[in-house]
């Protein structure tokens, strides 16, 4: 979906008009038009601004461009999955099990992998052995467990 349709339906579905939006986020009734014709898109301040008062992850809010993953243990991230940080903003980078209240959850590898092997390989119908196989592979590529290893 198109941000500007995103931005429609979000709207329409708070009920609000143009003008209301436009009064909500600081900007012209103008701004909010173009932003639904597609001729401008909100700027950084403002999609964070959207993304706070909605509820909306800011991937969502441009049409989710990207497949998010959780840069811990690579769960797809929709918005419900996403984490937050304290001031309850979107952490788009880690999924609400691996970073809570602030803090990431799994200090080491070995923590993770003790809680997720067993999830995992019951989910996937494997056995553990191969399921380890499988994580120890993928898990050290993730953005969290290259940057914990320099």
């Amino acid at each position: 979906m198109e941000t500007k349709t995103v931005l429609i339906n979000l709207r329409k579905k708070h009920g609000l008009t143009q003008e209301e939006m436009a009064e909500k986020f600081f900007v012209t009734r103008q701004a909010v038009s173009e932003w639904e014709t597609g001729k401008a898109t909100p700027n950084n301040e403002i999609l964070k601004s959207i993304s706070k008062e909605f509820n909306i992850s800011i991937n969502t809010l441009l049409g989710s461009p990207q497949q998010l993953i959780c840069q811990c243990c690579g769960m797809p991230l929709e918005d419900e999955f996403i984490s937050r940080e304290i001031d309850s903003s979107f952490n788009e980078d880690y999924c609400k099990w691996c970073y809570n209240d602030g803090e990431m959850v799994y200090k080491s590898l070995d923590k993770l992998m003790e809680f997720l092997v067993p999830h995992m390989a019951g989910m996937f119908q494997k056995n553990e052995t191969d399921m380890k196989i499988i994580l120890e592979s993928q898990l050290p590529n993730l953005k969290y467990w290259r940057e914990k290893a320099v």
